[in-house]
């Protein structure tokens, strides 16, 4: 399948972004080759996407592998169920079954819990293995499969976990084209963000045709925008902090309510653009906000009690040091800052959401 876009972090990382499947679905090794292959998977439509990745890896091996290569499938449970200690044990023992080594490949197919999942694994099973990504959601195209940060839950949310690259992230827009329109519209969030952050044609565009955009260009542009960004601060110690845009008060949202994490970032960016306009002067909050709903996506948190959403927003992560974490916030479209709060600007930018 021909490849619309190649976009690469460094040396390490290779975004392949095409109609179909990429030709061929691995990266060539003819250096050291690898003789086997572990599919990891979830159920639904990961998991037909996982079984044609399995037909394309074999019928590549057979055509540019001196010797064969062996294919295994791994099956996880679905989302955030599959982000366990427990389950990432399940897959080292079918790795330790297959007598995976250092030369083989881990192959991470679905949303973002899957490649997360995925990453860790092959992160640390006998100190690294390569990894390739196939995300199968939106979301997980334009975020959790692009950047290399991978964990699994604990008592906090991805509270284990490292930062490694995948060797190749290998993007279907057939796929994610056909998604259900829910999954569309939860990406769209993470989308719209990567746009108001570091592209501000996107945010046209988005404007300008909602879910009838072009999901080439779509997907494209975002996930061009996260590879560059995270290329040069791949432990986010700065300028990575900017994809926290809407993070901050929609964590908070995701953890009280259980909405998904798109629709929380939607939510929290509406905030956020609310205290953009009492902080920085941001003169477009309330048009984020008509391209946020044109979208299908919230502007309004869930019913949550306040204190409940202060409470979570003063143990968000990011904080360094006080009482609230620093916020990322906009000057203008493609123009973020990241900034102290205070209660009150914090509170603005909950009444903004409703709550």
């Amino acid at each position: 399948m021909e490849t619309v876009e190649s976009i690469l972090i460094g040396e390490e990382c290779e975004i392949l972004v095409s109609e179909g499947l990429p030709v061929p679905l691995l990266p060539p090794r003819p250096r050291t080759p690898r003789s086997k292959v572990v599919v990891v998977t979830q159920p639904g439509a990961a998991a037909r996407v996982g079984d044609a990745a399995v037909s394309r890896i074999a019928e590549d091996a057979s055509e540019t592998e001196a010797d064969p290569v062996a294919v295994h499938t791994v099956r996880i449970p679905d989302r955030e169920e599959a982000k366990t200690l427990r389950v990432v044990e399940d897959v080292y023992r079918e790795l330790d079954r297959h007598r995976v080594d250092r030369h083989d490949t881990i192959v991470g197919v679905g949303g973002g819990a899957a490649t997360d999942l995925a990453g860790f694994v092959a992160a640390t099973w006998l100190r690294g293995v390569e990894a390739v990504y196939v995300p199968t959601t939106l979301l997980g195209a334009v975020d959790a499969a692009i950047g290399g940060k991978t964990g699994v839950n604990r008592e906090g949310k991805n509270q284990v976990g490292v930062f490694r690259h995948p060797r190749r992230v290998a993007i279907s827009v057939e796929v994610l084209r056909s998604l259900p329109r829910p999954l569309l519209v939860e990406g769209m969030g993470e989308a719209l963000k990567a746009g108001l952050i570091a592209d501000p044609r996107l945010v046209e565009v988005l404007e300008s045709d909602g879910l009838g955009a072009s999901l080439t260009e779509v997907v494209t542009r975002a996930v061009r925008v996260k590879a560059e960004v995270t290329a040069g601060d791949f432990f986010e110690t700065g300028r990575r902090a900017i994809l926290n845009y809407g993070h901050t008060v929609g964590h908070a949202v995701e953890t009280a309510t259980g909405i998904p994490h798109g629709h929380a970032v939607a939510v929290g960016m509406v905030a956020a653009g609310a205290i953009s306009a009492r902080k920085t002067g941001f003169a477009h909050a309330e048009r984020q906000r008509e391209v946020i709903a044109s979208l299908g996506l919230p502007v309004r948190s869930p019913e949550a009690p306040r204190p409940v959403i202060m409470d979570l927003v003063g143990r968000d992560k990011k904080r360094l040091g006080g009482s609230l974490p620093k916020m990322v916030l906009l000057e203008d479209f493609g123009k973020p800052v990241v900034v102290d709060v205070t209660l009150d600007d914090l509170e603005v930018g909950l009444t903004a959401v409703g709550l």
